[in-house]
């Protein structure tokens, strides 16, 4: 798997952050790519997905402080995370999952199967 984060770090609450994930094993436009995280004591929850239909899917909890972008050139996928709380404090991973052509796909965990090694995220009030 190749599949490796940046962009973590300590911020302020209502700061923001960018992660990235980069991958030379990937032509990310082929797979389903996603965002997740994982607080301490708690499971790994979805961000964000884009499929290889190009359709972004949030998860509900998620809406409104997190974009998700992929840079097909670059083969890059960005998460924008704007107004942090300290309960955004988790680590972040990135993950793919090989996927047909025009598919969607679901911000589960479970669903996908190459993970990155996580980029931690710790947000201050």
């Amino acid at each position: 798997v190749q599949l490796v984060e940046s962009g973590g770090g300590s911020v302020q609450a209502g700061g923001s952050l960018r992660l990235s994930c980069a991958t030379s094993r990937y032509v990310i436009s082929r797979y389903c790519m996603g965002w997740f995280r994982q607080a301490p004591g708690k499971q790994r929850e979805g961000i964000a997905v884009i499929g290889t239909d190009d359709t972004t899917t949030y998860a509900d909890s998620m809406k409104g402080r997190f974009t998700l972008s992929r840079d097909s050139n670059r083969n890059i996928l960005d998460l924008q995370m704007d107004n942090l709380t300290p309960a955004d404090t988790a680590m972040y991973y990135c993950a793919a999952d090989y996927q047909t052509s025009g598919s969607s796909c679901r911000p589960h965990p479970h669903d996908f199967a190459d993970w990155g090694q996580g980029t931690q995220v710790t947000v201050s009030s």
